[in-house]
């Protein structure tokens, strides 16, 4: 603990102390100028706030200054009643300020509890309540807000928890405000009787104890206990009005000052107004003109001289616009070197969809891409680029493009008052529609219009909408070219989340052993066989075992998908359903461990034109046998193979999984439905 740790516990320490233990009046008078140091101090911070969370340890430090308070009032009764004096400051207040009149004193006294209570701390109570009734009520609106501002990327992550823990203390401050305002409350009821008690219990001290007359000590003991009141309950009011203060600021950009005479005088012809309202009052009225007219004349020339400044602020805000273009023209290199970026996702549309992603039409594209991005959070572990939606007048009406990074990667056509029906597999003659392919999965589907939807869905057919067909097609693409979107910056922002909760396992591994190009090479290649990296920490953890014995990224990735087993193995087998596989004979395998030539470049397959040929006819068969059974195709390979048949089958197939057996948990049961094996130059398929 620090210097000013102490200071403060020793601080509430001495609070207590000064309750039991009687202070001698020069103290009470120092302690009494602190409190209304403190008391200033709070509500000047209060005013200079631009919002409440700037101020957020106000609700303590309102329990604390009461506490004080308290304190202050317990130690100066004790001196009033015991000495008959409490201190030079209390007896200046009570015969000075209130003239030395003990009516008038009580007078002033009431009104300043009767402000306090009715008025500012009665509002600061009903404002704090309601505050924190509605900041609680809006917190999964915000949250809400938060998410999907991050889902579409407009924020990152560290600013979504910022705004997250910002919410949070909102909150927190309000449900505290809340509770604090009740000590305000209570200080005040305390104040009016505490100085009773300080004028009966002086009366009867003062006649029954010192012997003095009646008048005398209601003259004495009435006035410093008026003193005592006011003392005390100054300082309250100024720290009252601090939490009203504070309770009532939304956020600004400026102090309560600036606010102020930003907004109040922000229209300065309505003071022409109030200034001849006033010369009407000192004209048509009683009240003596030379009173009011030098009060109308200050008013309109204040609103003269406002409306001059902002006119040549205004004059000189409209030059500026007036040379923005030609210095954007100046700055013409920057401008260039902007047209140079390339946008990582784009999805262009024609003319005729702009319904689709138009909010105003009814269009919901803006909010499918937001969950299309947290889908791909959840099944592939990427944080999705923001997607550039745009329409182009070069496009057919109906037509829609997928770019990648600036390419051109996938393309459809929809009509946007037809429904997508797809076959079940058996079609019916009488569906009557506009023969097209599914652009997602390449099947044969056909667009039909809304008479003929109830029939398609009545026969079997999957009935689709357009928005859906085109998020569908676009998470697609996406998941087809994830391996393209994850470059080292979106790495890195990757591992500094993991380094957050497991710090130890980024700080073995990077920089000391792999560089987060080397992992980005790992990732890309898992994604690119369509395997989640969302358990980042195993993947890294895997790596920080075995990058020592290897760096190279194709070795490193077998082992990696290894680690993944119990993950691969749900993404392809079914519960409680044996895995139907498409299995690599010896001889096949043989062929592929001679073909790998090892070089100091790295390692390459070689295989002759004609046996590869023979090799793809096989797999290819024997998958499009599976694929007719509704079975989805897979090949499964030995470990130390797999990967050269994947470098082989991704140049025909790219769709068509390549396993290993040390992928695969034990407890699977696999079933061969066909292996491919090879001799004498041909292929043998059984």
């Amino acid at each position: 603990m620090k210097i000013k740790d102490y200071a403060i516990l020793i601080s509430v320490i001495m609070i207590i102390v000064m309750m039991v233990i009687p202070l001698p009046p020069l103290l009470l008078d120092i302690l009494i100028m602190i409190n209304l140091s403190i008391a200033l101090t709070i509500i000047l911070v209060a005013m200079n706030t631009r919002e409440a969370l700037e101020f957020s340890i106000f609700p303590t430090l309102l329990l604390l200054t009461t506490l004080f308070r308290l304190g202050l009032n317990v130690s100066t009764t004790r001196s009033i009643l015991t000495n008959q004096t409490g201190g030079e400051v209390i007896e200046t207040f009570g015969s000075f300020v209130v003239g030395g009149s003990a009516i008038i004193g009580i007078l002033v006294f009431l009104i300043l509890v009767i402000i306090q209570f009715l008025v500012i701390t009665k509002g600061s109570e009903r404002v704090a309540e309601v505050a924190a009734r509605f900041t609680l009520d809006s917190m999964p609106g915000k949250q809400m807000s938060i998410d999907a501002d991050l889902g579409a990327g407009m924020i990152s992550d560290m600013e979504a928890k910022k705004r997250r823990e910002k919410v949070s203390q909102e909150a927190d401050f309000y449900g505290a405000m809340d509770g604090a305002s009740k000590f305000v409350k209570g200080d005040a009821i305390a104040g009016i009787i505490i100085t009773i008690i300080n004028i009966i219990g002086g009366l009867l001290i003062g006649i029954l104890v010192h012997g003095m007359p009646f008048g005398e000590a209601a003259q004495l003991f009435t006035l410093l206990s008026i003193g005592d009141g006011l003392v005390s309950q100054i300082p309250a009011l100024l720290i009252s009005t601090a939490a009203g203060i504070v309770v009532t600021r939304a956020v600004s950009e400026g102090n309560l000052g600036t606010d102020i005479t930003k907004q109040l005088f922000a229209y300065p012809k309505l003071l022409y107004i109030v200034a001849g309202t006033l010369s009407l009052i000192a004209v048509f009225t009683p009240i003596n003109p030379m009173l009011v007219l030098p009060v109308a004349g200050l008013v309109a020339y204040g609103g003269f001289t406002m409306q001059r400044n902002l006119n040549k602020e205004e004059k000189l805000e409209k030059e500026a616009s007036a040379k923005s273009p030609e210095l954007d023209s100046i700055k013409s290199p920057e401008s260039v070197i902007d047209l140079l970026h390339v946008d990582a996702i784009e999805f262009e549309f024609g003319y005729g969809l702009i319904p689709i992603a138009d909010k105003n039409q009814g269009g919901d594209l803006l909010d499918r891409v937001i969950m299309i991005r947290r889908q791909c959070a959840i099944e592939l572990g990427i944080v999705v680029p923001v997607i550039r939606i745009r329409d182009n007048i070069q496009l057919q009406p109906n037509e829609y493009v997928i770019k990648i990074k600036g390419n051109r990667v996938a393309s459809g056509e929809i009509m946007l008052n037809h429904y997508l029906a797809m076959s079940p597999g058996i079609d019916d003659d009488s569906i009557e529609g506009i023969p097209t392919i599914e652009p997602a999965f390449g099947m044969p589907a056909l667009w039909v219009n809304e008479d003929m939807k109830e029939e398609a869905e009545m026969s079997g057919y999957a009935i689709i909408d357009p928005p859906s067909v085109v998020s569908t097609h676009l998470t697609e693409v996406i998941k087809r070219h994830a391996h393209e979107l994850i470059g080292r910056q979106e790495v890195r922002a990757l591992i500094e989340n993991i380094r957050e909760t497991s710090p130890a396992v980024v700080e073995e591994l990077i920089p000391n052993q792999l560089a987060i190009g080397d992992v980005q090479k790992v990732l890309m290649k898992l994604l690119k066989e369509k395997v989640s990296i969302r358990n980042l920490l195993a993947i890294l953890e895997t790596l920080a075992d075995f990058s020592s014995q290897t760096k190279d990224p194709d070795l490193l990735t077998e082992y990696v998908r290894q680690a993944l087993s119990r993950q691969i193995t749900l993404q392809y087998a079914q519960p409680n359903q044996a895995l139907q596989v498409i299995t690599a004979g010896a001889s096949l395998e043989k062929k592929f461990a001679e073909s790998v030539h090892r070089t100091e470049q790295g390692t390459y397959l070689s295989i002759d034109p004609e046996t590869s040929q023979l090799i793809f006819q096989s797999i290819s068969e024997q998958a499009s046998q599976m694929q007719r059974t509704g079975i989805q195709p897979i090949l499964l390979a030995s470990p130390g193979t797999r990967m050269y048949m994947r470098q082989f089958i991704e140049r025909f197939s790219p769709e068509l999984p390549v396993l290993s057996y040390n992928e695969l948990e034990p407890e699977i049961e696999i079933q061969s439905v066909g292996i491919v094996n090879i001799s004498s130059g041909a292929v043998n398929m059984s």
